[in-house]
């Protein structure tokens, strides 16, 4: 039997992985020469992979920032075609860095592949992947190294897909060939109870839920992106988090029926950075706060923990990033009188802590002994909103690390 046909037979029978490495993992030749080294041993070992690069670190910013210098409000379709162009350098460098290590490798981009999304240039959806090419080349024993974050829209224009785009098209082409294992390589070992550098007790979760994790990752936790997520159980990809840098376990994403930490708190996920927005609605009106919402939703504006209270007048407050005060303060004095509204108040430098669980975490006793923890150590919450699997409040920055240290404490996530 010929070589060709025997390595055929035998990658066939073997697992397929989907590996992404992020923008630090692939940030320099040296980082791209040990990754290379590493995908060789296991293509060696009999795996079939197919490797998702990111841009280099900071490539992309550096490309925004090149198309800033001609224009502030570059065309979306231009800035697409612009960022994409960081991807591809990685994924050539990565085919030949294994190239010359003996391993049939091929870079292809979005296009190449036949990653079909929608026409929302900056943030594309994807709505199809073709996978009979990447096929043909996993029967030759080719490992397929694929630019992640982009795809073509049904004109054919290069798009993009937002922040952790690269995530999404690892679980997407995984789902599409019906891949063993997605593998997320980052530089961390896995996904951890909490920011290590806010409390170094912080442990490795072996494991987690992906209704947790998608939680996680949309309250502040950066391992993961949460579409990804959310992309993953969807089409019931098993997920995993691991280490570029050194090797290990992870932490697997399982499917809730999967997952036997029902009940407890799992996680603390911190988003920075937050100011919030209050006004006294003097008539209340559904319809009208309706229409603000809508307009700072077109604005790109993002609000979270929604709180509206009646006393003399209805009180409205809001969350918002930061950096997004100055225009949503503009926008509501733009619509005072229409919406007939009182002055607007607002508190920066905030930061919202969110308890993580699977289930029962809307029980008041687990309310009452996060306020009795934040209480013993002065920490007044001003939001707070809650579900079944994850509780959230909003504090004074300056609060933080205290405040994830005694609730990380409290409930005992340094022992699971």
């Amino acid at each position: 039997m010929p070589e060709e046909q025997k390595l055929s037979q035998s990658l066939c029978k073997s697992k397929l992985y989907v590996k992404k490495f992020g923008g630090t993992s692939v940030g320099s030749i040296e980082r791209i020469e040990a990754l290379a080294e590493r995908i060789a041993k296991a293509y060696q070992a009999g795996e079939r992979q197919v490797i998702v690069c990111s841009a280099m670190a900071g490539e992309t910013n550096r490309l925004i920032a090149l198309g800033g210098q001609v224009t502030a409000y570059g065309d979306p379709r231009e800035m697409d075609m612009l960022i994409s162009t960081g991807e591809q350098i990685s994924i050539a460098l990565m085919a030949m860095a294994l190239q010359k290590r003996g391993i049939p490798a091929r870079s292809l981009t979005g296009d190449q592949v036949q990653i079909h999304t929608n026409s929302q240039f900056g943030r594309a959806a994807i709505e199809q992947v073709d996978t009979d090419y990447l096929e043909q080349l996993l029967e030759q024993g080719i490992i397929p190294v694929v630019a992640g974050f982009q795809g073509r829209n049904p004109n054919g224009d290069v798009t993009t897909l937002g922040r952790g785009g690269s995530d999404t098209t690892a679980v997407a082409l995984a789902a599409a060939l019906s891949a063993d294992e997605c593998q997320i390589f980052t530089d961390v070992t896995g996904v951890f109870t909490t920011d290590p550098n806010l409390e170094p007790a912080a442990k490795r979760l072996d494991s987690i839920s992906f209704s947790s994790m998608f939680e996680m990752a949309r309250l502040g936790a950066k391992v993961l992106h949460p579409d990804s997520v959310a992309y993953a159980e969807r089409y019931r990809v098993p997920l995993r988090v691991l280490s570029s840098f050194e090797n290990g376990e992870g932490t697997l994403i399982c499917f809730d029926g999967q997952y036997h930490q029902a009940g407890k708190v799992v996680g603390i996920a911190v988003s920075a950075d937050l100011a919030m927005v209050s006004f006294d609605e003097l008539d209340e009106s559904s319809d009208r706060l309706a229409v603000l919402f809508k307009r700072l939703a077109e604005m790109g504006i993002e609000t979270d923990l929604l709180s509206k209270t009646r006393s003399s007048a209805s009180t409205v407050s809001f969350t918002i990033a930061q950096s997004w005060l100055e225009r949503v303060l503009a926008e509501l004095d733009s619509v005072s009188q229409t919406l007939n509204i009182g002055p607007v108040y607002f508190e920066q430098d905030l930061v919202r802590v969110s308890l993580v669980g699977n289930n029962n975490l809307a029980k008041t006793e687990v309310a009452a002994k996060v306020f009795d923890v934040l209480g013993k150590h002065g920490i007044h919450v001003k939001l707070v909103s809650s579900s079944a699997i994850k509780l959230a409040l909003v504090i004074p920055q300056n609060h933080l690390r205290s405040a994830v240290c005694a609730l990380h404490h409290a409930f005992e996530l340094n022992e699971l």
